[in-house]
């Protein structure tokens, strides 16, 4: 299991940057769809103060195909990665 107390100070400060990157490119993910997805599916003069049935479905559709590409494409990178590590 993994122990935080038995890490040498060198490996800690690699896993405290490779969490920082996650997080870092999970924020740039969410900022993405946020914005792919409010371009596609938000009305530009703004009516109410919640989004009208048509908005929140193509919405909901929208985050949807946004992460299943993300998966796609991950699958595919992880896939081309063990590739080029057997060769």
């Amino acid at each position: 299991m993994f122990d935080p107390e038995k890490m040498t100070p060198e490996q800690k400060a690699k896993a405290f940057e490779m969490a920082k990157q996650e997080m870092e490119y999970r924020v740039d993910l969410f900022n993405r769809l946020s914005a792919s997805c409010f371009d596609k599916c938000i009305e530009k003069r703004f009516k109410d103060g919640d989004l009208n049935t048509g908005e929140n479905s193509c919405v909901d559709r929208c985050a949807a195909k946004y992460w299943q590409v993300v998966g796609i494409v991950g699958q595919m990178l992880g896939g081309s990665a063990m590739q080029g590590g057997m060769q």
